[in-house]
This record gives structure tokens, sequence and C-alpha cells, in this order.
């Protein structure tokens, strides 16, 4: 990919915004509209559309005037990591942020992200707590033996387009935690701004699907049953520490 990250102040800090869409035009509209009141404007913004029956482009054309927004719409289902790499591909600037549909950002939240790259010219990306509807998600200070117990950072994280290494396409679920690890593998840290700069829009399934943390506690095994998401999330969680050895 290309490395644009120059001298010039508009591209250094100049940020991409690439948003996987798939049926949710609805929120998608609340998302865009938190990029319009940024402190700090994105450069690009760039929808993609998952093959999307609620006609998200819709909505998207109602912020052009707004923003710097562009919309591909992808012929047939690829998944979201596919879209985010797409979009990826799509753009110059030299740091990206990638939002789920169902992401609002605080006013000041790309400028905080930002603020903590130049800050820290070691890290490769900037990361934050955040709300899970009114719940609050607390993350840590960078901590790669940490990181290897669990993930504490979301999707939602301003990185140096230098150092992406893409979305694992093949990963259905942990994709964000695949994506830390990788980057970790290969060396870079990741720089913590100790706020709640955006909110999830929980939903009963996909992206943004949540369990009460006592759920994945209990021992279910020893009932010999367990319940459908629980495997999943189980059987998700084993690739990822098999991918990276953990």
């Amino acid at each position: 990919m290309q490395d644009v990250d120059n001298n010039s102040d508009v591209n250094r800090r100049g940020i991409a915004v690439v948003i996987p869409c798939f049926n949710h035009a609805k929120e998608l509209a609340a998302c865009l509209e938190s990029l319009t009141r940024q402190t700090l404007q994105p450069a690009e913004v760039l929808v993609v559309d998952n093959v999307s029956e609620d006609h998200p482009e819709a909505i998207a054309e109602g912020f052009k005037d707004s923003l710097p927004l562009r919309i591909i719409r992808f012929t047939e289902k690829q998944g979201a990591p596919a879209a985010r790499n797409h979009g990826a591909e799509s753009t110059t600037s030299a740091r990206l942020i990638f939002l789920d549909a169902d992401v609002v950002l605080e006013t000041n939240a790309l400028a905080h992200l930002s603020d903590a790259l130049d800050k820290n010219a070691e890290a490769a990306f900037a990361y934050s707590n955040f709300y899970w509807d009114f719940k609050k998600f607390p993350s840590r200070p960078w901590d790669i033996a940490a990181l290897h117990k669990m993930n504490y950072i979301h999707t939602t994280a301003l990185v140096r387009r230098k150092a992406f290494p893409g979305f694992d396409e093949t990963l259905k679920k942990f994709q964000d935690w695949d994506l830390w690890l990788t980057m970790a593998k290969n060396g870079a840290k990741g720089v913590f701004v100790d706020e709640y700069l955006f909110r999830v829009k929980q939903r009963s399934s996909g992206i943004s699907s949540w369990l009460p943390s006592f759920i994945h506690k209990v021992p279910w095994p020893i009932f010999g049953w367990m319940p459908k998401e629980i495997k999943k999330y189980r059987d998700a969680e084993k690739i990822i520490r098999m991918k990276h050895g953990i």
C-alpha cells in the first residue's frame, strides 16, 4: 500500500474513514452525522456497501455536501474484513480509521486520536475507551502480554497506513484482535487515549452483538450443552490463539 505520510501537515494528519455497511442504512446516518461534527475533519470518507438491501447509498448521498464522501458497492457479499481492506486500498490518506456503520464518534474523537499519534512517533495506532450503548468498555495502556490474554482494543482505532497489514478476510470473528496481534508481531505499538471517544449501538446480531461476561464464565461443558453463540465465540477464539501461538 502507498505510504503518503510525509512532512506536509495535511498529508501527515490526513485521515481516511472507511465504513463497511451491510443492511444498516438507518445506523449509517448517525455515523456520518458524527463525522460532520468532528473538530478535525477527515480528508476522505468511504462507505463500502456490502450488497445491502436497504439502500445505504441513499443515506450517504445526503452527506456529500458536508463530507468528502464516496460510495463503493460490492457486486457480491464479501464480508466486513474484505470491505475494510478494499476501503483502505481505495483511499490514500496517511491515517486510517475503520468505523462500523453503528459507531457514533464524539466530536473530538479524530482530533484526540490524531494528537496521540503526533505526540508518539513510535506508535502505529491510537485507541480509546468506548461505550456499548450505555455500558462503558474501558481499555488499557498498550501491553502485549495482556493482548495475548484477551482483546482490549476496538476496531475503531486510528492507524498509520504504513503500518497497516490488512485484515484477515478468512476470519468470521475477532478480526480486530487478529489485526492488533499481527501488528504487534510486526513490532508495532499502540498508544492509549484514556477517554470515551465513541459509542457503539448494540444489535441483536452481526458485528455488534454482545453477551454479558458472566455468560462466558459458566462452565458449560459440565452441563453437556453450550449456547450456540458461546460455542461460536469459543471456536473463533481458538482459531486466533492457534494462529498466533498464544
